[in-house]
Formats: structure tokens, sequence, C-alpha cells
């Protein structure tokens, strides 16, 4: 985000002498410029400028070599020195001694003295403290210590008033050195939405706020000069033969030779200064310039080693195989979309000399040898910079801004500004040859815009006087149209003005969203939570109603969690959905099954000390369509048709909202009492159950084998829907060992997870309301001995059938396998209730029901009545 140093915006607008960074700020914000952050001044207290007195050098038993120095700081802070136990170095005198360890001064320097009481940055608070034997009553700075970086001549040290951080500068002993070095500067951060790219600039601020305050306002792209040109310079060829979206990557690319720079030459403090203040690091001369009018005006620029640099400089797309190693240091293979710079027009010899509006490449960067420069100024597609941009991970200030849309009237001004400054402070001559190929824009089309729009949309009684006016004030050309509506022409720097809403949102912006009135709108009656909403809720609910924590955890996964959940090769949960540019490296991958993300959550949460495991999350889980089924990228110029969004929708991927739990542990804390029980798979599927009743679905369980589950302790979830079908929505049972271990759970740790949605859409919309008995119940429980393969369910639906409609509810209570029943056997005991809406039930009739009961077991799954 940008930092706005006050005294920078204050050369372009006229900002009050004791205006502060916090006004600042606020005033910015009523314009839409949000702030991020308000620095202060970096030092506060009594930093003072020193003349070394006297200086003694005094050998450590550590093998340094320390400096104890005498220190006149001025009448108003120097003290009397007299400690026989501490005696100063040299004549005694009003001053101050000060231990120091730099080496890079001597007597009689003027220094910059840090008194008791100065805090520096980084919230380093200065005292006077007792060290080598002495006591320091203050510190001699260096630029690192006072937040102004490396010393732009490479000397390491203090600061020496004359060279360095201060060169040019002077001063007397005790003056204030806040003041003489800029410290006292406040700068505030903008947020900048991606609309106003324009506010990426001292130039762009400056307008801002003076919309905001009312303030004078001078446009710095107006006191460039600009030479007439005698001729062409450097030979430009922009051949973007694959453009995106038939828009030409390079519009316009202005270059200009400066030679004779004294390569020696250092950047004016006052530049390097408002570089640091900004967020940038000062670099070189020539750098530090085209950072510097990229700043101030918003037109990013690169300069180039003229003797480098083989003509003709070639625009064009990248080659199939070819490679850059970037001003970073890293080496990157191209794709077809970048847009890239090279030279040589494509021949012998011919280089690749940077990725176009991003960054530069090593080759022919500006070094400490540099004397002679190409300026590169250039209007690049917003489209084609940010795909390279993020394709490479290389977000840079110029890509940033070009993102954004740049001014593409300011390329020359931009190259003659940076040529001149360069000029003034490091010699050289600007050539009277300059190139500019291609051509800006013509002017955007006028927008129509009836004077009555602006009260339509907002709902405020605008005048014609604040239309017009504010119209102007953000650079419009207004021209009477047709049927006394407006015809609007935005400025060439506003490139997100395009239809008629845009300007109505500029009118309540600059007249103030304080007057648009705050008018809650009236909500609909009798419509509130739709029904997945309520099912969604009631289903959480069920699950924290016993006893679980409803967590939440993020859906990107690394692909060993399919081993760690012992998938086998061909599951489809394996098919997950894989991320162009994922948040962390290893893990690239959205989850396709909830227990991805739970598992590792319950790890976490026992691994800083919780003894047990009661965790739920209802998320989305998602599963690719397959390895071809990426979406189509549509064209931003205008609303892609319908066979792109169709092609669009049947590319995402198929996602689902699931709730799934983790139970392990304790069931509650110990008591008095004894132990509690332990979560159990049994617990798991009680859950399933819970969530079920809450939706209003029933449920059916089959005994399966799936990971992450125990072969024999899991179960098939299915939805019974009103026609007697199921669907399966879920699994749940008890972990397998290997993951319980895998993840360091506690022994017999279950889980489950279900389709949530799928659960929802198997309920009845409405329930049906059961009638109130008014006879009395009959209870009667069966125990049939089946096949170890048949599920209680089948058992259960054949009790069903075989009573009819006496049967009021069928409840399994109890499961048994033993030598008794014999090998491959087992007894399932259901609690039957049986109850007639015509009469109390007879004997007669309660034995027949029992009678068909037993007949339809053994018919349907071979069931025999347990003796």
């Amino acid at each position: 985000m940008p930092r706005i140093p006050l005294t920078w915006l204050a050369e372009h607008t006229d900002l009050p002498a004791d205006a502060s960074a916090l006004q600042v700020a606020t005033d910015l914000s009523r314009v839409g410029l949000e702030e991020e952050a308000i620095f202060g001044a970096q030092v506060t207290g009594p930093l003072v400028v020193g003349r070394v007195l006297e200086l003694v050098k005094e050998p450590q038993k550590n093998g340094k070599t320390i400096n104890w120095v005498r220190v006149d700081v001025g009448p108003e802070h120097n003290e009397e020195l007299d400690d026989p136990e501490d005696p100063q170095p040299g004549q005694e005198r009003p001053s101050r001694g000060i231990i120091c360890g730099a080496h890079n001064f001597e007597d009689g320097d003027l220094v910059v003295v840090s008194l008791p009481g100065t805090v520096l940055p980084g919230d380093f608070a200065i005292a006077a403290r007792k060290t080598y034997g002495h006591t320091s009553d203050g510190m001699i700075c260096s630029g690192d210590e006072l937040g102004l970086g490396e010393d732009p001549s490479g000397e390491d040290g203090i600061i020496v008033l004359g060279r360095g951080h201060a060169e040019g500068l002077t001063a007397e002993p005790g003056d204030d050195a806040i003041a003489l070095l800029g410290l006292a500067d406040e700068v505030v951060e903008i947020n900048v939405t991606p609309d106003r790219g324009y506010c990426f600039s001292m130039r762009g601020v400056a307008r801002e706020y003076s919309h905001a305050t009312g303030a004078d306002y001078t446009d710095p792209s107006g006191s460039v000069e600009i030479p007439q040109a005698s001729g062409e310079g450097v030979a430009v060829l922009l051949r973007d033969e694959a453009p995106l979206d038939d828009v030409q990557g390079c519009s316009r690319f202005v270059a200009l030779e400066v030679r004779g720079v004294d390569p020696a030459a250092r950047t004016p403090r006052w530049m390097a200064r408002r570089l640091t203040l900004a967020g940038m690091r000062p670099i070189s001369l020539i750098v530090d310039v085209t950072n510097y009018v990229m700043l101030d005006l918003g037109q990013p620029l690169h300069a180039y080693d003229a003797d480098a640099l083989t003509a003709p400089i070639v625009v064009r797309r990248a080659r199939p195989g070819e490679k850059l190693t970037t001003l970073d240091d890293v080496t990157r293979t191209l794709d077809a979309e970048d847009l890239l710079i090279t030279d040589s027009d494509g021949g012998e010899g011919a280089r690749i000399l940077g990725l176009a509006g991003v960054m530069g490449g090593e080759s022919t960067e500006v070094s400490p040898a540099t004397s002679n420069i190409v300026l590169e100024a250039a209007t690049f597609s917003p489209i084609s910079v940010a795909r390279t941009a993020r394709r490479h991970r290389l977000p840079s200030e110029a890509s940033r801004r070009f993102e954004r849309g740049v001014d593409p009237q300011l390329p020359r001004v931009a190259a003659y500004r940076a040529a001149q400054l360069i000029v003034e402070f490091g010699g050289g001559e600007i050539a009277a040859s300059v190139t500019d190929e291609g051509a800006a824009p013509a002017a955007a089309a006028a927008i129509s815009l009836p004077l009555g729009d602006a009260e339509r949309v907002v709902g405020i009684d605008y005048t014609s006087q604040q239309v017009r006016g504010s119209l102007e004030m953000i650079g419009c050309r207004i021209e009477e149209g047709a049927e006394g509506a407006l015809a609007v022409t935005p400025p060439s720097w506003r490139p997100d003005l395009a239809i008629r809403e845009d300007l109505v949102e500029e009118i309540a912006r600059l007249v103030g969203y304080e007057a648009i009135p705050s008018i809650l709108p009236t909500a609909p009656g009798g419509r509130g939570l739709t029904r997945a909403q309520r099912a969604r809720r009631d289903a959480n609910r069920a699950w924290a109603e016993a006893g679980l924590v409803e967590v939440t955890s993020h859906p990107f996964v690394g692909e060993g969690i399919f081993d760690a959940l012992r998938y086998e090769t061909g599951d489809p949960r394996r098919d997950a959905v894989r991320l162009l540019n994922p948040l962390a490296d290893d893990e690239p991958l959205l989850r396709s099954s909830l227990l991805q993300t739970l598992l590792p959550v319950a790890r976490r949460n026992l691994g800083r000390g919780e003894e047990s495991v009661a965790i739920f999350q209802l998320g989305t889980t998602s599963l690719s369509r397959g390895a071809g089924s990426r979406a189509p990228v549509p064209a931003m110029a205008q609303r892609p048709s319908d066979a792109e969004l169709e092609e669009i929708l049947a590319a995402l991927p198929l996602q689902t909202r699931s709730l799934g739990a983790v139970v392990g542990g304790a069931s509650g804390p110990d008591s008095w009492q004894g132990e509690v029980a332990p979560w159990g798979w049994v617990d798991a599927f009680d859950l399933a159950r819970r969530a079920a009743a809450a939706v209003g679905a029933r449920l059916e369980v089959r005994q399966v084998e799936q990971a992450p589950f125990h072969p024999g302790r899991a179960g098939e979830l299915r939805a019974l829907a009103a026609d007697g079908t199921s669907t399966v929505i879920g699994h749940a049972g008890e972990l397998h060992p290997a993951v319980v271990k895998e993840f360091g759970l506690p022994a017999r740790t279950s889980a489950l997870e279900l389709d949530l949605e799928a659960l929802i859409a198997a309920a009845p919309a409405v329930v049906a309301a059961a009638p109130v008995p008014t006879y009395p119940v009959a209870k009667e429980d069966f125990a049939f001995v089946v096949d170890q393969d048949v599920p209680a369910a089948a058992v259960e639906a054949a009790i069903m059938v075989g009573i009819g409609d006496l049967a009021e509810d069928v409840h399994l209570f109890d499961v048994f396998t033993g030598e008794q029943i014999g090998e491959g056997k087992k007894s399932l005991a259901f609690a039957v209730r049986l109850r007639s809406t015509e009469g109390t039930l007879t004997a007669e009739q309660i034995g027949g029901a029992r009678r068909r009961c037993i007949a339809a077991v053994e018919t349907a799954v071979g069931g025999v009545l347990r003796a």
C-alpha cells in the first residue's frame, strides 16, 4: 500500500503547516482512501548535534577497541563533569562523556548525539548507563540507528555532518538534529482500491486531498519541460503477434537516452530520505530517480545500461523454452502469454531484457560503472501485466501500477522528468532525439449522463452545480449532450470511469457519503430462514447439545494425507482439486473429505494438553471433475456468453456441505462416582442419528469396509426416502488403529462424516404430525439368530412388514455372538411396540402379530427365533 510522507504531499497541494498525519488520514478517508497505518516521527526527545572535543581509544580484554569521547552538545545540554572516579578525556569543561564503538570520526567532527530521554526507531529508549568502566551519558548515532538506512557513501559507522547521510549539512553544537535530518516527517499509509490506480502516486493522492479539503492543487506533470525532439532515438519495434483478448500488450513505448552520467554521483539526501519514508530502499542515483518519478507521477520507469543494449528494442510475446534471469537473481521459465522486452530484433545475440511492466533482467542492469542509459517509459496492458506478475509470483511496484491502469499521457513526461533529475545531480546530457513508438489512445468516449440520474441512483437531490462541479473537479470535460443530458469525457488517468453509474459514484463520493441518510429497508415478512438453513442450524445444535465442540479448519491439504488415511489407489477421494496458486506449497489441494482436516485439528488439540477429543465441523468438500476440466477464462471486456457460463459451471468442482466429527477418549470429566465411559463407535452412529432426527430424515446403517475406518467396526449411513429407497450419505465407525497411531489419537477413537445437503434433501419438506394415541401399547421382544453378514436394518424391515400397521416402533437393543449361537451366526434382539388405532389389542391380535413377525423374518433373511 502507498506510503505518503506529508512533506512530499505538501509539494503538490496546500497542506496546513500544522497538519498532522491523523488529520490528513481523516481527510483522505472522506474521499474513499482508507487509512492503513500512521507512522509518526521516527525519533523523539533530545537528538542534537555535537562536536567531538576529545577522543581516547581504549583496548578491551575481548579484543575490541572502544572510544571514550568528550562531546560538546551545546550550552543547553552540556553538564559539568568532575568525577574523580570516572575522569573525562582531555581538559575538563562542560560536555558529555559517551562510549562509542565506531571509528570513522575524529576530534573536531560534528556528530549526531541522542541524549538520555531520546527514543529511537523500534521504541529504543536512551539512558545513561555504566559500560566498559565508564558512565556513557548518551549515544553517538549511525544512520541505521536513526532509521535512515545504509549510508549512501557506503561508509560504515556513525553520521558525520558533511559526509554520507549528512552530506552538505552543517550546524552548531546543540542544534536540533531531528529537524536537520528530516526525522520529524510523518507518513500516512493508505489502502487503494483496484479501480483507483492513479492514487499509487503523490500526484494522485494530492489531487484527492484537494478534493477532500478544497486546498489548491498543482499537477507536477505540468511543470516538466519537454523540448522539441530532433528525431528518432533508439529504434523500438512493437511486435505483439498474440495479443490477449485482442488488446495489444504495449500501446506506447518512449525511449530516451542520457549520456555521460557520473557513475560516482550519489542520490541527494532529500530524495533518498523520501524514498525511505515511502518504503523503498535507496540504491544508486539512476535507479533512485526512476523510483522517485514513479512514486511522484505514477508512471513506472526502467533504466537500461545503453552500452549493454543492442538496438532495436523489441516488444513481443515469449517463445517456447525461453528463460530469463530477473533482477532478483531468479531464473524463470517463460510462458507464451508473457510480454517481453528484447533487443537485436530476434537475430544473433538477441537477449531478453525483461518482463514488460513487471521486472527487468540482469543483462542490461544499471551497474556502478554505468554512465550511458536508456530510459523506458511505456504503456502496457493491465491484463497482460497482471497475468505475468501472478504467473511468476512476482509482484513489483511497477506491476501494481500497470495492472490498475497508468495514465497513457505520462510516458514522455515521466521520461524527461527522470532525465532532467539525473542530469541535475549526476551530470551528463539528454539526447536531442527521443523515440515515441505507438501512440497514446484517443480520448475516452463521452458518457451521456442525464442530470437527474444521480438523484435516481443515490436518492439525494443533487443540484446541477454539485453534479457539474464534482465531475469537473476530477478532471472530466463536460459538454451539453442530447435531450438535456451531459456529455462527460473522463480524464486520461481515470480508466475506471466507463459508464454513467461510475460518474454517479464519483458525485456521491465527492459531495460526501455523510450526506446519504442511513435508512434501513423494511424486511419483508413471512420469509426468514430457508428450510436448508434451518436444517443446518438444527444439525449443528444437535451435536453441540451432545457435548461436541464446533471447530473450523482450513480446507487445504497435502497429498500425503491420502496415504495417512489409508485410501486405496483408485479411491475417488484422491481425485482432489489442485489449486494453481496455493497459500502453501505443501498444501496445494482442496480437501475431498472433512476428516482430512478434522483429524489434524484433533492431533493439534491433544498436543496442546487436551486429554480427549470431541469436535465437529460443518464445511465444504470438493471433488475434481477430472484432469481436463479446467474452467476457461472469459474476456473481461464484456459479460460471458451463456455457452461460456455453462462451460465454466461444467468445469467447477463437485462441492457439497458435509458434517464431520471425531470423538475419542473420556466422554466427560472424572468424578467421585468413578471414571466416565469413553467415546466409542456406538456414539458415532448415535451422533449420525441425532443429525438425521434434527433435519427430519431417517437413517439406515449397513456394515461396510471403508478407509479410514476399522474393518468390522464401520458402517455405511443411508438416508431413507419416503418411497423406501435409500441413498448413501456418509460413513461412521471406529478409526483404523494405524490411523489412530498416525495422528496420535486416544485408543479406539471414532469418527463420522455425512453429506448434510443429501441428508436434508432426503427429509420430507413437511413432517407429518403423528396422531396422539388413545389406546394402550403392547410390548413384545424378539431375538432372531441370523447369518453374520445380515444387516440389522434388513431384519428390522422384515419385522415392520410382517407385523404391518400394528407396529408402532421397532428398536434394536442387543447384538450377541458366541458359541451358544454357532459359528458365522449372530443374535439380534429387538423391542417392538404394538398399538392399534381402533381399540385395545387382544391376546389373539398380539399373538397373530407375533406369528407374522417370525414368519416374515424367516422368509426375508432366514432368521430363526432364538429359544
